[in-house]
């Protein structure tokens, strides 16, 4: 199986799926080049072999590839979100937080264009904030997922949602 992590950052999410499914091959892409490198050093540390990253704006330089599981934690944060200036957060890069659509944009994006990218009965599973999970749903459901639900963190907040796309490929 082939899993996709768009917007890797540092390559945690795609190192432990590949470390714990080693007969999977686990690809994280990142936009910027220093996410990327830091990645790359994270899995030859790590002594990861089936795991590779590359620099792609999302789906940009994945052209007819497809994955039985896509996974993302894209920026989700409005832009006038006050939580912005305190805490772990000022530490982050404001593109791997901030999105236009009062946080919306790049998770509607995502759900429209993964479409294109995942293998019949495969998965699209995405992080989101705590009060974006009916309308990630809705998306799912309008963009004609299937086995659309959210799963819970541990504060009891729905934070990922996820759906499956159908039988037939579009």
């Amino acid at each position: 199986g082939r899993l996709l992590d768009l917007g890797t950052g540092t390559g945690a999410i795609a190192l432990a799926f590949a470390s714990e499914r080693p007969g999977w091959r686990a690809l994280g892409v990142d936009l910027r080049p220093e996410a990327v490198a830091l990645a790359r050093g994270n899995a030859e540390r790590l002594g990861i072999a089936n795991a590779e990253f590359r620099q792609s704006d999302w789906f940009a330089a994945l052209t007819g590839e497809a994955f039985e599981l896509i996974v993302a934690n894209p920026p989700y944060v409005a832009e006038d979100d006050p939580h912005l200036a305190v805490g772990d957060v000022r530490f982050e890069p404001h593109s791997a937080l901030v999105a236009r659509e009062q946080g919306m944009a790049d998770l509607l994006h995502l759900v429209r264009e993964a479409r294109n990218h995942l293998e019949p009965g495969g998965w699209l599973l995405l992080e989101h904030g705590f009060d974006q999970a009916a309308a990630v749903r809705r998306a799912l459901v309008a963009a004609g997922y299937g086995e659309v639900a959210s799963l819970r963190d541990l504060a009891g907040h729905e934070r990922v949602s996820l759906g499956r796309q159908g039988q037939l490929r579009r």
